[in-house]
């Protein structure tokens, strides 16, 4: 078979037949073998026979979500390609040939863009149209270096096998970000296609709530970019705060009538530290998701853990402990020359203050070089050779064990 049509579905019996009739009236038109599978996710109004009678199988998915209605879609399907639609009669399943023509061509993933192919007055929201879908499509391309410039288009085609292998796991309306970024970082062959979108034909309110899931897609994106989440905001901390920390060194700094000090000095530190545990944090979630498979090897990752050993990790640690116990000797030095008696703020924390930036640096270094070597120990993974073998080795057994036994049986 070469294509499946899969409608997620709850709650859809004004327009899941006309969706159906619609797909299958394409298919007879253009002569695909193919089906339509409307994935159930717990319609109580009927949907399900309205949708039999239309000529699709329905199977039921009980995990709630759009997602989860989707992926028990997608595994039933039995076509080669999947095009994936709402049940609401917003988009037109009788013009599927641009996404059927590009996955015949090799294409891994087709998206649909209606903002190319026209959205028709009062389809999308305006909140959607121009801040949600824009904002969110400029974040996952800036992110991701992904083309698609509509993330959030819901009719989309696919080769199955290609989607599957990425392990798509999110539950809820983030699955359609899910789907491309993880087709972007697999290196798979993603185009677009213009798609038009129309007013649904439903009378209820739409399943989507716009802040409540716009809110899912974007923290979905920030999750699965370490570098916009924790990398660059740590690296622009740490630059800022060594900027004013070596600034604020050897006396108060005016702009104008500005004029900074000690206090802005303590701040400056602050950022050192925070923005080098960002970047700490950075490189412990790259090496986590992609020991766990959930971002794909990072090569430039993997030989900045190759170089960050144990052992260096423990020197460039020790080296700043040093530097900032140096740091300390010499402000006991000061105080003694005050006679160890009241001291100037704003002389002394010129002191004080690199010097405990330096120490929580060398713990920070050392602390993060040990998980870090945690993270890097290898598992052994069973691969599909060791389980052929396991297998046969089984298999030996049973016949050496069934051969005793027969052979038992005809001495007595």
């Amino acid at each position: 078979m070469e294509l499946t049509v899969v409608m997620p579905c709850l709650n859809e019996a004004e327009t899941v037949a006309t969706c159906v009739t619609k797909a299958i009236g394409f298919m007879r038109e253009h002569g695909i073998n193919g089906e339509v599978v409307v994935a159930d996710n717990g319609s109580t109004d009927g949907s399900q026979q309205l949708a039999r009678d239309a000529g699709a199988r329905v199977v039921h998915v009980e995990e709630k979500g759009y997602g989860n209605a989707l992926m028990g879609g997608i595994r039933a399907a039995r076509g080669k390609y999947v095009i994936m639609g709402d049940a609401d009669d917003s988009y037109d399943f009788t013009n599927l040939m641009p996404f059927i023509k590009e996955l015949r061509d090799g294409a891994d993933l087709v998206m649909g863009n209606r903002f190319k192919g026209g959205i028709a007055p009062g389809a999308m929201p305006p909140l959607h149209r121009y801040l949600g879908n824009p904002v969110l499509s400029f974040i996952g391309r800036l992110f991701f270096n992904s083309p698609v410039g509509d993330f959030h288009c819901g009719l989309r085609g696919f080769r199955r096998d290609s989607i599957l292998r990425l392990g798509l796991q999110t539950g809820g309306m983030e699955f359609a970000s899910e789907m491309v970024v993880k087709a972007t970082l697999q290196g798979l062959d993603i185009r677009e296609v213009p798609t038009t979108l129309s007013p649904d034909g439903r009378s209820r309110p739409p399943h989507l709530r716009s802040w409540r899931d716009g809110w899912r897609h974007l923290r979905f994106l920030l999750l699965y970019s370490p570098r916009w989440l924790f990398l660059i905001p740590g690296l622009v901390l740490m630059a800022i705060g060594l900027i004013m920390g070596i600034a604020l060194s050897t006396g108060p700094v005016f702009i104008g009538e500005l004029g900074f000090d000690v206090d802005t000095l303590v701040g400056a530190s602050a950022m050192v530290v925070i923005g080098y545990q960002a970047v700490l944090f950075a490189i412990f979630t790259k090496v986590y998701a992609a020991e766990e498979g959930f971002l794909p090897q990072d090569k430039r990752v993997r030989r900045l853990v190759d170089v960050i050993t144990l052992e260096r990790g423990l020197l460039v640690g020790g080296l700043l402990a040093v530097a900032g116990f140096g740091g300390l000797i010499a402000s006991l030095v000061h105080w003694g020359e005050r006679g160890f008696g009241e001291l100037i703020p704003a002389e002394s924390l010129r002191l004080v203050v690199p010097s405990a930036t330096a120490f929580m640096m060398s713990c920070q270094t050392i602390f993060a070089t040990l998980f870090v070597s945690i993270l890097g120990i290898r598992r052994s993974k069973e691969t599909a050779v060791d389980v052929a073998a396991s297998a046969a080795e089984e298999a030996a057994e049973a016949v050496a064990r069934d051969s005793s036994v027969a052979g038992t049986a005809q001495s007595a």
